[in-house]
């Protein structure tokens, strides 16, 4: 069982090593911090830290570092969130609040997660299995061009083009327009792409034509809109993090090109719209992210979904500093959306 002082000790070793990425010994811990008891003393309680496999030794040096188990304590039992300051809160609000669409502020969220933490940045679109149509438009472009535009409750907006072969007809693409809203608003995705597969048969003959051309191509748009998406920022931040690896960092870089295995990452840790959760080291082996550290939180969108934002990064990371970014971040972006 470890002692109060001994929980006190490892903070002071998680946030010494994080800021100076040196292996900590007691005669460090005792100049540095105010603990009123002697550097035995304190080596007494790295033993006994060292015996519960919270820290190692690297070396063969007297200094301590954090393990994965460690980490964990320290995450789960001494991580003090500091609050961003009012700078940084308006600079989220400044950043965010200039988005135009969907695409752009979640493309917006990464960018400023990495800018924030020094870590990779991840955030994922709000989950579709639950959106549904609110609404579709048909836009001509020329006389034989027209662009379907497809969105969904949860602001994802998905455009495609469409060059047909007859000329367009202003009076029937509004016809077309107004029963397609009519047929599937308010249908989730997956009721969507079977009414489409219908739609057509409810023409004259002579109409089927164009409007299979529109229909197939919105089926296609249905799609893509259930399809799991992630967006990633600040991936070179892992090169100047590179001393923090046992070997090369290739293996990781190549771990998080794979967006499937990102989402399955995402998918098995615990979603927690007013806190965040954290995978830590070992827990990440099975995505071949073993010696990483990854910190998410959910958002909410304006139809009801939850998706996860958050950031990776190597195991000796400020986790108090990261953590507070990625639960601001998130609960700003909740409020974005949930206002559009």
């Amino acid at each position: 069982m470890v002692s109060e002082r001994g929980l006190e000790v490892l903070r002071v070793i998680v946030q010494d090593y994080v800021e100076s990425r040196e292996p900590v010994g007691s005669k460090s811990i005792v100049e540095r911090h105010t603990f009123g008891v002697s550097a035995a003393t304190i080596r007494n309680d790295m033993a006994l830290l060292e015996d519960e496999e919270l820290i190692t030794a690297p070396h063969t040096s007297s200094g301590r570092v954090p393990t994965d188990k460690g980490y964990r304590v320290f995450v789960d039992q001494l991580a003090d969130l500091r609050p961003l300051t009012a700078a940084q809160r308006q600079a989220i609000e400044a950043f965010l609040g200039q988005s135009v669409d969907l695409d752009d502020v979640l493309a917006r969220t990464s960018r400023l997660l990495a800018q924030l933490t020094h870590q990779v940045a991840l955030v994922q679109y709000p989950s579709l299995a639950t959106s549904r149509v609110r609404h579709i438009e048909l836009v001509p472009l020329t006389d034989s061009r027209l662009m379907t535009v497809f969105i969904t409750d949860s602001g994802r907006v998905e455009q495609r083009l469409v060059d047909v072969h007859e000329p367009l007809d202003d009076a029937f693409l509004g016809e077309l327009r107004a029963k397609l809203n009519a047929a599937l608003g308010g249908l989730g995705l997956s009721d969507a792409g079977v009414r489409l597969a219908q739609f057509p048969a409810e023409f004259p003959v002579q109409r089927r034509p164009f409007v299979e051309q529109v229909t197939s191509t919105l089926a296609e748009q249905v799609v893509a809109g259930r399809q799991d998406k992630l967006l990633m920022a600040g991936a070179a931040n892992l090169a100047r993090t590179e001393e923090d690896f046992s070997g090369s960092i290739y293996p990781v870089l190549e771990a998080i090109e794979e967006q499937v295995t990102l989402i399955r990452l995402f998918g098995e840790m615990e979603v927690d719209p007013g806190g965040v959760s954290a995978s830590i080291g070992r827990e990440n082996a099975d995505f071949g992210l073993g010696e990483t550290s990854v910190l998410t939180s959910g958002y909410s969108s304006s139809g009801g979904g939850v998706a996860r934002l958050g950031v990776l990064g190597p195991t000796r990371m400020d986790y108090s500093n990261n953590m507070a970014a990625v639960k601001a971040v998130a609960r700003y972006l909740s409020r974005l959306l949930g206002a559009e």
